[in-house]
């Protein structure tokens, strides 16, 4: 019998490995002679990276860049010297997870971390990048890492404009003939989890904004400012992208995606499994185990535990469902492939004792699985 294992993270409680190896142990007690695939598996957010590498076997280095407002961070990259394949998580620049947003406005975040890991990544002779674009803390349409890589911003007077999305109602001039020429011989797919175009109502600033401390005044303000910016690009590269799915991603990264790189964009899931091989994996596989901290209706939109489902369903192979907490809605995943769906607590427990007991939780709820599954 095969089985394969592949979680999400569990948010703020187990990373997508640890939950892969702890739910692989409790599938080995109760079938100890099964053939049990581990495959941690990612959407674009948080996390997504060490799926990445663990699953690609690429290796994991290191840079010094900014974080989105300006301090030093060490941030993890992977590299596949095989395929010249770099894999880049712009969390890991400028990320939410490192910051204390009360303490930082909105309009000084920059991306410029992202482009000097993307330089990064051409100095070690990528040909091939993966961006992944969830878990910003920024929302300046990626001005920052254009800055990084060679692209200036130019007030009315010629002068290069400072670091920062609240500057960006300044821009005059986008000149973009100082670009890293490396760009252009570089095949970027970028992986969003969301479909809003990069500005008004449904845009970066208004829907993602008062995420990242945005006021209601920073989000008008911010959109001005997204709104200018895009005008200067798009006269600048002769192609107008602000209305393309998926450019509000990040903060308007999608937008810089596919505005400096021509990147094309997917849905994360739908990235990461192409990457790792994830319909090579299900060959001969009887069963499939996967998880992530929360299933529910918004989980149709591309969470992880959804994007599998739906190829494995296809091949024919059930597919388990382990789920932090089941929120409303979440019956709606059995329309898409999911056979069966579980919480992971098995009693009344506070959300910190769930936390401290997630490893636990995940063995004995996948052995459970296990037992039923093997008669």
């Amino acid at each position: 019998m095969k089985i394969v294992i592949a979680p999400d993270s569990y948010k703020g409680s187990v990373s997508a490995r640890l939950a892969a190896a702890t739910m692989a142990e409790g599938v080995l007690r109760a079938l100890p002679d099964a053939e049990v695939v581990q495959c941690p598996m990612g959407d674009g957010g948080e996390g997504t990276l060490s799926a990445l590498v663990t699953c690609t076997g690429a290796e994991v280095r290191y840079a010094e860049v900014l974080d989105a407002y300006g301090e030093l961070r060490r941030a993890a990259w992977g590299w596949n010297p095989g395929t010249l394949t770099a894999y880049l998580e712009l969390a890991e620049a400028c990320g939410l997870q490192c910051l204390d947003i009360s303490k930082h406005s909105i309009l000084d975040s920059t991306t410029y971390g992202v482009g000097q890991l993307v330089r990064e990544t051409l100095d070690a002779g990528a040909r091939s990048l993966v961006l992944t674009l969830g878990g910003s803390a920024t929302n300046d349409a990626g001005a920052g890492m254009m800055v990084a890589l060679g692209g200036r911003l130019l007030d009315r007077n010629g002068l290069e404009l400072p670091l920062g999305a609240g500057n960006l109602t300044k821009v005059d001039r986008v000149d973009l003939s100082g670009l890293d020429p490396r760009l252009e011989d570089l095949d970027v797919m970028a992986a969003v989890d969301v479909d809003n175009p990069l500005l008004g109502p449904n845009g970066a600033s208004s829907i993602y904004g008062p995420q990242k401390g945005a006021t209601a005044m920073d989000v008008k303000y911010l959109d001005d400012a997204l709104e200018t910016f895009a005008a200067k690009v798009a006269s600048a590269a002769g192609a107008d992208y602000k209305d393309y799915p998926g450019a509000g991603a990040a903060g308007g990264m999608g937008y810089a995606a596919k505005a400096l790189f021509k990147a094309t964009l997917k849905p994360g899931i739908q990235v990461v499994m192409e990457q790792v091989g994830f319909e090579r994996a299900l060959d001969g596989t009887d069963l499939v185990i996967t998880g992530e901290g929360r299933l529910d209706g918004q989980s149709l939109a591309g969470k992880t535990p959804l994007g599998i489902s739906r190829v494995a369903s296809k091949k024919g192979i059930p597919v388990v469902v382990i789920a932090g907490q089941l929120g409303d809605g979440w019956r709606a995943s059995y329309q898409h492939g999911v056979t069966a769906a579980f919480s992971l607590t098995d009693g009344p427990m506070s959300l910190q004792e769930a936390v401290n007991n997630s490893s636990l939780l995940l063995a004995d709820r996948c052995e459970a699985v296990a037992r039923l599954y093997s008669f």
